[in-house]
């Protein structure tokens, strides 16, 4: 491809991304249907039974132990750079802000804070839920165990569920709940369940997690985008409080309420397309201080302030210098008064130092 033609592609990128966003006629928001609920149900069911497996030390606590001692990073050790680099995918830190920056540019192109909010919400209800349980039930992780066969529940540790797998499915999830069309949704919700899958199946292969640990990972990230419908209203009122909020400091911004520091770190976030001109509040010039004994100057009591005029100075009164001024001394002061010494400032001879 020639030099020309991709300035030519590029010119055409930048002027799309410099068009005035446009907000789409609709936004297909999820409901919570009967299928959903269902979905829901089964999910719930399906944590509660890993719990109660686990907390009985039965068959999954067996599986657990025997895929630990399987040992699958030393059975296949060249994956194991390529899957140090996958788990990457469910760490909280990196994927929150690859998934912010998207669903940010999202909100700015359809005017709307309704994918920032859910995203919130989400991460929220996550920490709470899968944090709450990892604390209650304290379990240790396989490199941690102090006993063959056991739960290793209440030790301490903080491993179950995996907060990775967990991170995994509500992340990468929340992109196909919020997609517009149906397609999309599909075709997204392919996509963050295999990348869910490969971080939970990387964590048992590293022998960071136990296969149970990434089962409940799995139930807890999917229960929290299944519930999402219902924090819809929630979601709904917090956008808009905060566009209430942004048209009150727009206002105050336009009457001239706001000093001028405040409309000037304001004017970014409160102009839309140069459309709004903010103007800061007239800073009145400042009064001097009034001295006692002083006349008033007229228009004082009325709340005018006078007209600005030059000093005049008496023409039978020559200007002196600071130096042929007749010293005077400050009253209270303990020093004499010095007559002899006006007018031959400069002239006396000093003593020198040192005697």
């Amino acid at each position: 491809m020639r030099t020309d033609q991709i300035l030519t592609r590029l010119e055409r990128v930048f002027a799309r991304l410099d068009r005035e966003p446009e907000r789409p006629a609709h936004l297909q928001t999820p409901q919570m249907s009967r299928h959903r609920v269902v979905l829901l149900g089964s999910t719930l069911a399906f944590y509660l039974a890993i719990v109660v497996a686990v907390l009985t030390t039965s068959w999954l606590v067996r599986l657990d132990w025997q895929i630990m001692f399987f040992r699958p990073y030393e059975q296949w050790p060249q994956l194991h750079a390529f899957l140090d680099y996958l788990v990457v995918l469910g760490q909280r830190g990196p994927t929150a802000v690859m998934v912010a920056a998207w669903l940010g540019w999202r909100s700015w192109r359809q005017h709307t804070l309704r994918p920032l909010i859910t995203l919130g919400v989400a991460l929220l209800l996550l920490n709470v839920t899968v944090g709450s349980v990892k604390l209650g039930l304290g379990r240790l992780g396989p490199h941690y165990a102090t006993e063959i066969g056991s739960a290793e529940l209440f030790a301490g540790g903080d491993i179950f569920p995996s907060g990775h797998t967990a991170n995994a499915v509500v992340t990468w999830g929340i992109l196909a709940y919020l997609a517009s069309t149906v397609v999309t949704r599909r075709v997204l919700s392919v996509v963050s369940a295999v990348v869910s899958l490969s971080v939970g199946a990387t964590t048992v292969y590293l022998g960071t997690h136990w296969v149970s640990d990434v089962l409940l990972g799995w139930s807890a990230g999917l229960l929290i985008l299944l519930a999402l419908p219902w924090f819809e209203p929630l979601i709904a009122r917090t956008e808009a409080y905060v566009f209430d909020l942004r048209e009150m400091l727009r206002r105050r911004a336009e009457t001239g309420r706001m000093p001028a520091p405040v409309v000037s770190a304001l004017t970014p976030l409160l102009s839309a397309g140069g459309k709004w001109q903010l103007r800061p509040v007239a800073q009145a010039p400042e009064e001097p201080a009034a001295v006692p004994g002083a006349a008033v100057p007229a228009g004082a009591a009325t709340g005018h302030s006078p007209a600005h005029r030059p000093a005049v100075h008496p023409a039978n009164r020559p200007h002196l210098i600071r130096s042929e001024r007749t010293p005077v001394t400050p009253v209270g002061s303990r020093r004499p008064p010095h007559t002899e010494r006006a007018g031959t400032r400069g002239t006396a001879a000093r003593p020198v130092a040192g005697g």
